[in-house]
């Protein structure tokens, strides 16, 4: 039997979040090296990225959590060590700041979502993949109607929808 060398998980400390950053440089130039045309930064549905942005979830201290814009700059400093590692036209986000998967939601949904529209129009990145708030699973726990507009509207790039934003609401964004 092979033995199974692990940590458990921990905060990550203010100076492990560079590190955690370089990985995901490092990631995207493999990846491009490897033939991929480009990356997808999944900041969606609850996983560490996501983790930071939500403030029901990262009650940090330092300058990674309290404020909208310190909550949000893990996910940027990550946008902007890709892009420019591999160009902006080659990296996308996923982003999720209606969903509370894993109990990871957010008292401000509209504010986050706009904050991140907003900023990601620095990095110049392809796209902004965004889950649609107004799918029903038994993570949501609240609906926003017509929430996506606002930030279709910040941001200046593609904003790539799910398959399920048809009809009415496909031609408002």
């Amino acid at each position: 039997m092979m033995e199974q060398s692990f940590h458990p998980p921990h905060r990550l400390t203010v100076e492990e979040i560079p590190l955690v950053v370089d990985d995901f440089r490092v990631a995207a130039k493999h990846a491009i090296e490897a033939g991929f045309d480009g990356v997808e930064i999944h900041a969606a549905n609850g996983y560490l990225i996501d983790r930071f942005m939500k403030d029901q979830v990262n009650d940090r201290t330092d300058e990674y959590g309290g404020s909208l814009e310190n909550r949000c700059r893990f996910p940027l400093e990550i946008v902007e060590a890709m892009a420019q590692e591999i160009g902006p036209q080659r990296v996308g986000i996923r982003l999720s700041p209606y969903a509370d998967y894993s109990e990871c939601g957010n008292s401000n949904s509209d504010a986050l979502g706009l904050y991140m529209a907003e900023a990601l129009n620095k990095y110049n990145i392809l796209y902004c993949h965004v889950i649609e708030p107004r799918m029903i699973t038994p993570f949501e726990k609240h609906i926003t109607k017509n929430s996506l507009l606002p930030m279709r509207n910040a941001f200046k790039g593609r904003l790539s929808l799910p398959g399920d934003t048809i009809g009415t609401m496909a031609t408002k964004l």
